[in-house]
């Protein structure tokens, strides 16, 4: 898409497989978010009317006395937390000094925001004498305790940390809300003005700005934008503005779009259709009048009439002059665009999070845990040995949707976001013609990592506020009927869809019937009991808040680790089976569609959940077998074969190919993984040849696991570990690490799945060997590193950047 590829050449094995050429292709969609240039604009759009400011200014005199009394009036309603000293008014600006490297400041807004509307950034203008950076966190309604924010600011988790220019300039930094997050979330703003101890700064001027507002003070044209937790490609334009493009519309085409405001004032959008260069009266398609605002509304416009003609396709909105109006994805599209009988109609690549293999059925275990899962592994494919490339979703995921390994694609950290450069399966799928979908169950796997590159609509939660109660993990039910829905409308052309459900998370408790289905009810309140216990006694604040301990610290809390964790697994197996009948029910609408044999299915895990195997609770701390083998089926009947059991290591990164490949489409240069596809071939599984440089045929290579350090020191998230799959034995190479762990740990992997017996005192040869092929590995992995988007924005042209920022890639 931007034409900024790397290519890789793996030292330990030649990984891309060459692709045939894609056959032709169906017609392609005419997608007018690809169409817009500046003078698609015709008219001129009053500004909107201006919208009340929330900025707190230092220039004029103290809030009024009347009514409510105005907390901190002195200052304006900014109050002074730990590390500030002497925060005053002078000179119609607002000053102090900080006493720590963490001095805190808290401002609240008095009067709310439509609670529909969005967070979108502050916009503070400030000086300061010392410091590099300059951070803001966005709270709700609800008292905190401002002591405990000095910690709690610190985090990377729901704060934004933008760099300041320390000296005697003043300064304005506009810093941008990474998640969506409505304004009731946005009540009150913690700002840590500098992170140097022993400085002054000086502050003129504190806003907030909401989504609507931005809207307002934006050019007409592309932007990435949602109305409630759906966003889309979207053209914004304006009242009375007209946006035109010119288009020969194919046979049997439809215009799909979905219209929205975030205005109450009604406004009706209105299409029309002229033949290019006539004097012919135009045809007006769509005459549709929104009265609520902050959702979509989709339309499909039959152009079947208009087939084969060039017109002038004509967008425009009837309402108050310059009210935002929103076009959600357009895209004509037509009905006769279906796959050729080689490919497959639709791809959907199901990601099921925190699911370990050894709590299903298919890989051994004792409860029958998804017998539809059970039943889709017997009709295609079952990996029994995959490995994910991470233990956590945040790196995970854009392995599995880049085919590049964590060190290549940069994303370890809870702030990091994926390259614009990178290239997604999505995007691909996207230029090929295909409808494409997301739909994201947590902020890891949408836009706050950046992996909404290549699709046109988005659903996801609305920010990790949203991951609390005890459901808030029970994704699979809602998603499913969106899903469903989605693809009955775009049933006549070629769709990818990526669903992310959540279900087999914490918290574990399952949706009824389930929540009984092997956890003993009679048992619950206890449990509950226990775990608000552990809530108040572990030592971590995260795992804390989650009631998960590690066993050193349940034994102290005078609470039985084998019975805890009995009763959480029961939920957890549990919850599995809610997804599982959702999976069916998934499969149930496709064969309703006539799509279920014309559908590829993968299913997978981004990674599993440690239960103290290792001592501990959670995910990611990692590269142990609980965290990192997860389930991996594919199912396409016709193309793969029934039946077929996989012994053979593989890897996550492999999925994008080997759907790319299923769908007779190119690879991207530069991607890491390496298609499955021979294993779908009857006959023995065709090998590839140590010299091939183009192979066909499946080459065995080692399987790689990456633990990156987060920013947690003192905390298994600090650990830095690698790990090598091959021949038999696992190999972790623990880097940073704590001082009773050994630098080298060895498994067997068959006879050891979940890495219990450290083996390296007895081989070894084989510790060097892996040790020295996991070193090549990993030099040629951070060779090939993506560049971020600061070093490779400079290669493009500014029409191209201008589009990236537009959509959301580039920030």
């Amino acid at each position: 898409m931007k034409g900024l590829r790397l290519s890789f050449a793996i030292t330990l094995a030649v990984i891309c497989v060459a692709c045939s050429p894609a056959p032709d292709s169906p017609v392609a969609p005419i997608r007018l978010v690809d169409l817009f240039k500046p003078d698609t604009i015709s008219g001129t759009a009053p500004a909107e009317k201006e919208l009340p400011r929330t900025e707190w200014r230092f220039d004029g005199p103290p809030p009024g006395t009347s009514g409510a009394p105005i907390p901190f009036a002195a200052t304006r309603g900014v109050e002074a937390g730990p590390g500030i000293r002497d925060l005053a008014v002078r000179d119609g600006r607002l000053v102090g000094h900080s006493t720590t490297s963490v001095p805190i400041l808290r401002v609240g807004r008095a009067t709310d925001h439509d609670s529909r509307d969005q967070f979108h950034a502050v916009e503070i203008t400030l000086q300061v004498s010392a410091g590099a950076n300059l951070t803001i966190s966005a709270r709700g309604a609800a008292p905190f305790d401002l002591a405990g924010a000095e910690k709690q600011i610190q985090s990377p988790l729901g704060n934004v940390t933008t760099p300041i220019v320390a000296g005697p300039a003043m300064q304005t930094y506009t810093v941008t809300s990474p998640v969506p997050l409505s304004m009731a979330r946005a009540r009150q703003i913690v700002i840590r003005p500098t992170d140097a101890a022993g400085a002054t700064f000086t502050i003129e001027s504190i806003r907030i700005i909401s989504r609507r507002e931005h809207l307002a003070g934006m050019a007409s044209g592309v932007g990435w934008q949602g109305l409630g937790e759906i966003y889309r490609e979207s053209l914004v334009g304006r009242a009375p503005e007209v946006m035109s493009f010119d288009v020969t519309l194919p046979d049997d085409a439809w215009l799909d779009v979905a219209v929205g405001t975030v205005d109450d004032t009604p406004a009706t959008f209105r299409i029309a259709a002229a033949p290019s260069g006539s004097e012919r009266e135009e045809r007006v398609l769509l005459e549709h009048t929104v009265t609520t605002p902050y959702r979509w509304e989709r339309r499909a416009i039959d152009l079947a009439e208009l087939a084969g003609r060039r017109v002038t396709l004509s967008l425009a909105l009837t309402g108050q002059p310059g009210t935002p109006a929103l076009w959600g994805a357009p895209v004509i599209r037509t009905r006769q665009g279906r796959a050729g009988d080689d490919r497959p109609q639709g791809v959907i690549l199901i990601q099921a999070d925190t699911l370990r293999p050894d709590h299903l059925g298919l890989y051994g275990h004792s409860r029958d845990t998804a017998p539809f899962l059970g039943r889709m592994a017997a009709e295609g494919a079952v990996f029994k040995q995959a490995y994910a490339q991470a233990g956590w979703t945040k790196v995970s995921t854009p392995s599995i949707l880049t085919s590049l390994y964590p060190s290549t694609h940069g994303v370890s950290k809870l702030n990091d976001r994926l390259p614009a450069a990178a290239t997604t399966i999505a995007e691909v799928y996207r230029q090929a013609g295909y409808a494409t979908l997301s739909l994201s169950s947590v902020m890891f796997t949408g836009q706050y990592t950046n992996l909404h590159q290549g699709f046109e609509e988005l659903h996801e939660a609305a920010s990790v506020a949203d991951l609390a109660g005890p459901y808030s993990s029970k994704t699979a039910r809602e998603y499913v009927d969106r899903t469903a829905d989605w693809i009955d409308a775009h049933r006549d052309e070629p769709f990818f869809v990526y669903l992310h459900v959540f279900d087999p998370h914490s918290p574990y408790e399952p949706r009824r019937p389930y929540d009984t289905v092997w956890a003993n009810p009679a048992t619950r309140d206890e449990h509950i009991r226990q775990r608000e216990l552990l809530r108040k006694t572990v030592a971590d604040p995260f795992m804390a808040s989650r009631g998960m301990a590690t066993r050193e610290e349940m034994l102290a809390a005078d609470i039985d680790p084998a019975a805890y964790l009995a009763h959480d697994k029961a939920w957890y197996d549990s919850s599995i089976r809610g997804l599982d009948a959702e999976l069916a029910r998934l499969f149930e609408r496709l064969r309703g569609a006539g799509l279920d044999e014309r559908t590829a299915v993968v299913f997978l895990s981004d990674h599993g959940e440690e239960f103290q195997e290792h001592g501990r609770m959670w995910h990611g701390q990692s590269v142990y077998g609980e965290m990192i083998r997860v389930p991996l089926v594919a199912r396409w009947p016709g193309r793969v074969p029934a039946g077929v059991v996989v012994e053979e290591p593989v890897q996550l990164i492999d999925v994008m190919p080997t759907l790319l490949d299923l769908s007779s489409l190119p690879h991207p240069d530069g991607m890491q993984g390496q298609s499955l596809a021979p294993f779908f071939r009857t006959g023995p599984v065709q090998r590839a040849g140590l010299g091939d440089p183009a192979p066909t045929g499946w080459r065995s290579r080692p399987a790689i696991i990456e633990k990156q350090p987060l920013d947690q020191p003192e905390s298994p998230s600090s650990d830095e570990a690698y790990a090598i799959v091959e021949g038999g034995w696992k190999l972790v190479h623990n880097q940073v690490r704590a001082p009773d762990r050994p630098e080298f740990e060895l498994f067997d992997v068959v006879r050891d799945p979940l890495d219990q017996v450290n083996v390296a005192d007895k081989h070894p040869d084989v510790v060097q060997r892996l040790a020295r092929m996991l070193s090549g590995w990993h030099a040629t992995a951070v060779a090939a590193r993506l560049k971020p988007d600061s070093e490779s924005s400079g290669t493009m042209t500014p029409e191209e950047l201008q589009r990236l920022r537009s959509l959301g890639y580039v920030r």
